[in-house]
């Protein structure tokens, strides 16, 4: 099978499972999938700094939260439309990565996890002290904020519709960076940083446009939801657990590939909600998902994708 047809599948697929909720004019079906769709958005993006330059984000969450709490403030503050609002978070995200990154990016493997947390902590706790934005228990929007919308009901279908938009795109460039030249700089990082110096590969610059990128797309995401939500707070926003479950999302489907973490997000949501409701494991599914992802890394290292990449030879074109 020819490389390249990844795209082909996947981009359908996700338009696929978009379109259900529309289709069927079912609220509860449209939360289900916004959730999935923002997970798959948060482990495609973590992916392009963890999957494909080698650098686990314990702490990627903040990212997630600067976006949130950057739109949220302009709109609450300044009545700014979601659109603008959200790709202001997202470009905040991503420049505060940028500068994070001159530190944290020297540090390597467990070292640099670490300080991913305490990076996102950090901010938490800033946030938290803030009062113009709302210290410990955030902002909450006049609900007259969505008259722009239509009224809240179409506020949250125009979120919705958003969220699909996001989560195409960041498949896309997800895909696009892997395939080019610096998608090859940042698999040669992640296979030997020090070589790949010494070939000519300016690492910290692909390394910190890595962590650029992977931090533009949760300040979306961020954005969105928090508009969706209609409140924001430290403890949602930087809720290190977000971060866990977005690891846990990419190892599930496949580090460093593109269909992988999408994959491995649509699993874990259902699997997810499936425990949440039974009383027997409501409260054990992190404690389950731990087991899983140690059941992944001693027999499937490459995740779902690996595994079927490895059995299947001829699906290495359409798994990328």
């Amino acid at each position: 099978m020819k490389r390249g047809y990844t795209l082909f599948w996947l981009i359908p697929f996700v338009l696929v499972v978009s379109l259900y909720p529309i289709l069927m004019k079912s609220v509860i079906a449209r939360e289900t999938v916004f959730i999935m769709l923002m997970y798959v958005t948060l482990a495609v993006s973590l992916n392009i700094i963890m999957g494909y330059t080698g650098y686990v984000s314990f702490g990627h969450i903040v990212f997630y939260g600067i976006g949130g709490y950057t739109s949220f403030y302009l709109m609450y503050r300044f009545g700014v439309h979601l659109i603008p609002a959200m790709l202001a978070g997202g470009i905040v995200s991503a420049l505060i990565a940028l500068a994070i990154g001159e530190a944290v990016l020297r540090l390597r493997g467990a070292i640099f996890a670490i300080a991913t947390i305490g990076v996102n902590e950090a901010i938490k706790s800033l946030v938290t002290n803030l009062s113009f934005l709302g210290g410990a228990t955030g902002l909450f929007f006049n609900f007259r904020i969505y008259r722009t919308y239509g009224g809240a009901a179409k506020a949250i279908w125009f979120a919705y519709y958003v969220m699909v938009v996001v989560t195409l795109v960041t498949i896309i460039v997800a895909y696009l960076i892997k395939t080019s030249k610096f998608g090859l700089g940042l698999f040669s990082i992640r296979e030997d940083e020090d070589a790949a110096y010494v070939l000519g590969v300016n690492t910290k610059r692909f390394k910190s446009l890595a962590y650029a990128y992977s931090a533009f797309f949760p300040g979306l995401v961020g954005a969105i939801f928090f508009f969706k939500s209609g409140n924001i707070e430290p403890e949602d926003a930087f809720h290190l657990v977000k971060s866990i479950e977005m690891i846990f999302m990419v190892m599930l489907g496949g580090y460093g590939t593109v269909s992988g973490p999408v994959l491995g997000a649509l699993i874990y949501e259902r699997l997810k909600g499936m425990l949440l409701v039974n009383p027997l494991f409501k409260n054990l599914h992190m404690a389950i998902a731990g087991v899983i992802l140690l059941v992944i890394v001693l027999f499937a290292p490459g995740g779902l994708v690996g595994y079927l990449r490895d059995k299947f030879k001829k699906l290495r074109g359409v798994l990328e």
